[in-house]
């Protein structure tokens, strides 16, 4: 680890005796430290130790008001449960039994007063050399991870995309279905990262189609009952390539692979009804039927706006839930009046 990134540190001083602290950052300071706090009152300790953000806490064990052991327990409290807290104790008690409490307590390493300057610095270093490849170590996992679900996401994607070009030749009906549920995820009041998720996630919902055989998939005219049986199991299939990611946009596509043809009358696939359909399922039942109302299908003609729209209210509270279709009609204006500005 560089000694610019070391000496660049946040470094917390605390103790109750103003010459000891003074001392500290003079030893500091001469090492090349630059941004360092110094504290001298206990109880001052646990709102600054959240304000400064030390990489490394310089802790005084024996003091009025909190002891060492008192603002260790604070601190912990408050961190991630894998979090690490960098803290050096001070103490002149040099006994077995004071250096095993402390280390027990939260402390990393420990040193005895009267202060050692070598010692000092070594030891600090050695604390932050541990901080710096934790972060490091911690930041690689992120992007890995991230990483690892970008390509996730891509690979179902792409198989999205070629289930959708088998009965749609732009291929633009998984686009346009995850852009108007997300919609309707905001217009319903989810956040800002619900609404990220739900365009992502709704663009998978027809993905089970892929095994769904191109004699009923392209049949221009009505399926027949047992062709319709085939074809449903395409919720099905998509809950199952979806299932089992620890990804939160891909756990969402499996719900909205399944449930994306239930009915809010209970007259859908699975029979699911009303609140027993989960959310999602709901908003992409509304967005997925209107794509189709609008656009040409190899089995059907896309039919006007104004008939899809009479069409869209003739299913309140019988394929839709009244809520997200208050939602839909809500967005839809708001977009058209938009566009004719």
């Amino acid at each position: 680890m560089g000694s610019v990134l070391l000496t660049a540190a946040r470094i917390l001083i605390v103790d109750d005796e103003v010459p000891n602290v003074r001392l500290l950052e003079i030893i500091l300071q001469q090492a090349g430290f630059t941004n360092i706090c110094t504290c001298s009152d206990a109880r001052q300790v646990s709102s600054l130790y959240d304000s400064f953000q030390p990489d490394a806490l310089l802790l005084d064990l024996m003091m009025p008001w909190l002891d060492g052991f008192a603002i260790m327990e604070q601190i912990l409290a408050r961190a991630a449960p894998n979090g690490y807290a960098p803290i050096l104790v001070m103490t002149a008690d040099s006994s077995s039994s004071v250096k095993q409490k402390a280390l027990s307590s939260g402390a990393k390493d420990f040193v005895t007063k009267p202060f050692d300057a070598t010692e000092i610095l070594l030891r600090l270093n050695n604390l932050l050399e541990v901080r710096f490849q934790r972060l490091l170590l911690e930041r690689t996992v992120r992007e890995r991870t991230k990483d690892i679900e970008a390509a996730q996401r891509e690979t179902v994607h792409r198989l999205a995309l070629a289930a959708e070009y088998r009965d749609d030749a732009t291929g633009q009906h998984t686009r346009r279905v995850g852009q108007m549920a997300a919609g309707l995820a905001g217009e319903l009041g989810l956040s800002y990262a619900q609404v990220c998720l739900f365009e992502e996630a709704a663009a998978l919902h027809d993905v089970g189609k892929i095994a769904i055989p191109d004699a009923i998939l392209l049949k221009p005219g009505n399926l027949t009952s047992e062709e319709f049986e085939i074809m449903k199991t395409h919720t099905l299939i998509g809950d199952q390539i979806l299932s089992g990611s620890t990804s939160q946009s891909l756990q969402l596509a499996a719900q909205i692979a399944r449930t994306h043809h239930e009915r809010w009358d209970g007259g859908g696939y699975e029979g699911l009804q009303a609140a027993e359909i989960p959310l999602s399922g709901r908003i992409v039942a509304v967005a997925d039927v209107f794509d189709a109302l609008t656009h040409n299908r190899p089995y059907k003609k896309a039919l006007s706006m104004e008939l899809a729209l009479a069409e869209m209210r003739c299913q309140n509270g019988r394929q839709f839930d009244p809520d997200v279709l208050q939602a839909f009609f809500s967005l839809f204006e708001r977009r058209h009046l938009a566009k004719a500005a």
